[in-house]
């Protein structure tokens, strides 16, 4: 495909998934004092009890302007799919926090996305509303099986997701590292930003890992801390799903991490969907959002 044609279907993709409106939630709970630490949750829609509960968690580069609404008909698309659904948001990066990373300054004044992420703020989040999860969602959807997590994510999301589910082996002394495996059934992982090595060769999403990490003088020590590339083997059954036309976050990154959980001793499956870019494993109008629930379901019951 010419790199017109590519930039046009991703256009295209962008726009369908945009397309659909907001769905709102059944419940929604706090698991923290600011506003972005909250989490939606979603019914299964035939008033199944012991339903699965789905962890969802948005991408966006980990910038501000992209937060859980834009994930919410693929809440709702997995809730009519008999899951229960759990959509987190988490504290990003954006022009109202202090630039204080290297590039920050300079995207900022040439006009480009706010900064990515908050350090150490996003994963601060994840790690305290998966931490709280079992009790949010035994509370707020008493019908939900919390002994049968499954945690899924998009892009920057699906990054997060194989973060959450590797906190066992991170550094001693991580402010996250979990002291046991946490209890998940599995991790499904949408095109994510997988390995941060090969992401940030690339350039994936304008930057954005090196942004996240603070710049080239923090990347090594704090990649060690959350690049899912390097935080392996997990013991946790792991698929990702990939779309063989993106342009947003290519085929490469996520190979990068299939082939590092190879030498780890550990097999991560890998779906390729011909066809597909960056968007449409969110699009509950396209045939690959269709493929990432029978992944769920694969791993969920």
């Amino acid at each position: 495909m010419s790199d017109s044609a590519a930039r046009d279907r991703d256009v295209a993709e962008t726009e369908s998934v945009f397309a659909h409106p907001e769905v709102a939630p059944d419940r929604s709970a706090a698991y923290g004092d600011h506003p972005d630490q909250v989490v939606d949750f979603y019914a299964p829609r035939d008033g199944r009890t012991g339903a699965p509960l789905v962890v969802l968690l948005h991408g966006g580069a980990w910038r501000a302007p992209y937060d859980r609404a834009h994930v919410s008909p693929l809440a709702d698309f997995l809730a009519r799919r008999g899951f229960a659904v759990a959509s987190v948001e988490y504290r990003r990066g954006g022009d109202d926090i202090p630039q204080q990373r290297d590039g920050g300054e300079s995207a900022r004044a040439s006009g480009a996305a706010p900064v990515a992420g908050r350090w150490p703020e996003t994963f601060d989040d994840v790690a305290a509303a998966m931490d709280a999860m079992p009790v949010l969602a035994a509370r707020e959807l008493p019908g939900a099986d919390v002994r049968r997590i499954v945690v899924t994510g998009h892009s920057a999301g699906g990054h997060l997701a194989l973060w959450a589910a590797a906190r066992h082996v991170l550094p001693e002394g991580s402010p996250w590292r979990l002291p046991a495996p946490p209890p998940l059934r599995g991790v499904v992982a949408l095109a994510p930003i997988a390995d941060f090595t090969v992401a940030a060769e690339l350039g994936v999403c304008g930057g954005a890992v090196a942004q996240l990490l603070g710049g080239e003088a923090e990347f090594e020590d704090r990649a060690a801390q959350v690049d899912p590339g390097v935080l392996l083997p997990t013991g946790i059954a792991t698929a990702i799903v990939q779309g063989v036309e993106d342009i947003v976050v290519p085929q490469a990154v996520s190979e990068a991490y299939v082939d590092a959980a190879a030498r780890s001793g550990e097999m991560v499956g890998l779906t390729l969907l011909g066809g597909v870019g960056h968007f449409p494993l969110i699009d509950p109008a396209a045939d690959a959002c269709a493929v990432v629930a029978e992944e769920i379901t694969q791993l969920a019951w």
